[in-house]
């Protein structure tokens, strides 16, 4: 039997646009001989669709599409993800075939954890179904259904299934592309089944869905693997009589039937026949290697803005201002990377606080890039607003208010920009920043997308010598890799006068965001005690900034948003 699985990016609420992408990868995969073609978890809405899912007319128009695409559906059969209602909403699998939907599976397990919020939208499904193409058996699931380690997989190999199918949008962390293909190789041994994985692929928000779509054999191998973080079309062909002879063999399987003494009726519903293989050839498919965790930081940053950029119409491109530190450095690096050089417009705005080497960095920089550059002093905004404020402030010392004003001058030039010419502000603040809220509202923390908004101050360095070293050249310059980071709000200042060294400070910010350790905890794991108290007194009390922070690539397996809920009015100090 010849499989394809397409992996493609879709666009939420773009339900035309997405029906001709399917439609499309339907038609290539015909072309390759496939009998059976898979494709991601709610394809047809995009994922997530959110609180779309609660507009009837919208699950309407969703049906409606899907029916178009099961039209296309003649001499292949096509698993495609899509909401289905009946009498409630489930996240199905439709199995199109014969030009019309021949069954649907509903996605058993719900996850309502981190990033998921299915329980909001969808009710569980109950029923499995098998499919029989020529005499091979399928099991259909649906992502969150083969996290399980039992049920449904087990039963539908109980049931006969040479072959479990998995739709899935599978959202990327660092490392997750590993951690779930060992998922996926032991639920292969153990239910003696192929597993074949179809991912989703882009940016959606704050989500990146990393692809990497897989064929696993009954014993654990990877047969093939499609690329990570760009679309692709993975077709190998699979023979299930392999799995058929090593059951004969491995009597384990019965020892698990008569622990369940019965097996659950699972309805088989008939979709076709194998083809043979054009011209006796052979599909292998290719297993793509897995890059190393740099290289898909970089690609899913880009990614992530190439898809915000461009799904939501600025043609026009974005602008970043560039400082001459480290973070607008690497926030202008990957912009370029994934949009072109003529569409990042890079803009320095110097203050009486800015050195000549930082100036002269920020214009190298977009030199280097080869991107449009302006530079516009704000010496004069800055006097502007301090003879406003300064019968107010008379008697007072100056002070963070001084400071802000000069990062909010910033923002304003900058969103000014962005409304008369219609590019998207990319704010540059890093995730140490954001966490201690050494970061100014409506200053830095202006912008329509936080590109470095899940990135450790730590992996911006690193991030910036690894650009270096791909590109064969100084594209960030090196003085501006090995400066010490100074916000230049005030004479002589230095971030470190303010945190303690960022090596240290993200180790604990790791701990205590990511993981929920308590302070007792970390200090008693040997973190500098002094460190630890200081670092969680920031992080609680910035949540209100944060709450008002742009989106932006979620990369760890706990980021601030959607994965963090902590409340802004919150006396709990541990």
């Amino acid at each position: 039997m010849r499989i394809a699985l397409a992996q493609i990016n879709s666009v939420v609420g773009d339900l035309a646009g997405n029906a001709e992408r399917v439609v499309g990868r339907i038609e290539d995969a015909k072309q390759h001989g496939a009998d059976l073609v898979l494709f991601p978890e709610l394809i047809v809405t995009g994922y997530p669709p959110e609180d779309l899912l609660l507009r009837p007319g919208f699950v309407r128009a969703a049906e409606e599409t899907l029916e178009g695409i099961a039209r296309s559906c003649r001499g292949i059969t096509a698993l495609v993800g899509t909401p289905h209602f009946d009498r409630d909403l489930y996240n199905a699998c439709a199995v199109c075939a014969g030009g019309e939907v021949k069954a649907l599976y509903r996605k058993r397990f719900l996850p309502n954890y981190g990033v998921f919020d299915e329980d909001r939208y969808f009710a569980p499904g109950r029923d499995l179904i098998l499919l029989e193409l020529g005499k091979t058996l399928i099991g259909p699931t649906v992502c969150e259904d083969m996290w399980q380690p039992g049920p449904p997989a087990t039963e539908l190999a109980l049931g006969g299934a040479e072959l479990v199918a998995n739709i899935s949008a599978s959202p990327y962390h660092v490392g997750k592309e590993r951690e779930r293909e060992e998922m996926f190789i032991t639920r292969a041994r153990d239910n003696s089944c192929f597993v074949a994985f179809c991912n989703a692929v882009g940016g959606q928000d704050e989500l990146i869905f990393d692809g990497h779509s897989c064929v696993i054999d009954d014993e654990g191998n990877v047969l093939a693997r499609a690329p990570g973080f760009e679309e692709a079309l993975l077709v190998v062909d699979l023979d299930p009589r392999e799995v058929v002879g090593r059951r004969l063999r491995d009597v384990r399987r019965r020892a698990l039937a008569r622990e369940r003494e019965e097996i659950p009726h699972i309805a088989v519903v008939h979709v076709g026949i194998e083809k043979a293989p054009a011209n006796g050839t052979r599909a292998t498919g290719d297993v793509v290697p897995f890059d190393d965790a740099l290289e898909q930081m970089r690609r899913a940053l880009e990614l992530g803005l190439r898809d915000y950029v461009d799904k939501n119409g600025f043609r026009e491109g974005v602008v970043v201002g560039v400082s001459g530190g480290i973070d607008s450095a690497v926030t202008a690096a990957l912009a370029v990377e994934a949009l072109g050089a003529e569409r990042v417009h890079c803009v320095s705005m110097p203050s009486r606080y800015s050195s000549e080497a930082t100036r002269t960095d920020a214009r190298r920089l977009a030199e280097s890039l080869g991107s449009p550059f302006v530079e516009l002093p704000i010496g004069a905004v800055v006097d502007a607003f301090t003879e406003t404020l300064r019968e107010p402030f008379a008697g007072r010392e100056p002070d963070l208010s001084e400071e802000n004003i000069q990062a909010r001058a910033r923002g304003v030039l900058l969103m000014a920009l962005s409304n008369k010419f219609g590019w998207m502000l990319v704010a540059t603040g890093n995730k140490s920043e954001l966490s201690v809220g050494y970061a100014t509202l409506y200053g830095d923390m202006a912008g329509g997308f936080a590109l470095l908004k899940d990135v450790y101050k730590t992996d911006v360095f690193r991030l910036a010598r690894y650009l270096n070293e791909r590109s064969g050249r100084e594209l960030i310059p090196q003085s501006i890799i090995e400066r010490a980071p100074s916000a230049e709000l005030r004479d002589n200042q230095l971030d470190q006068d303010s945190l303690p060294p960022y090596p240290e400070l993200d180790r604990v910010l790791e701990q205590y965001v990511e993981h929920d350790r308590t302070l007792e905890e970390l200090s008693n794991d040997g973190f500098d005690a002094d460190i630890v108290h200081r670092a969680v007194g920031m992080v609680d009390r910035a949540e209100y900034k944060r709450r008002q922070a742009p989106p932006g690539v979620k990369l760890r397996p706990k980021a601030f948003g959607r994965d963090r809920r902590t409340p802004i009015t919150n006396r709990w100090r541990g």
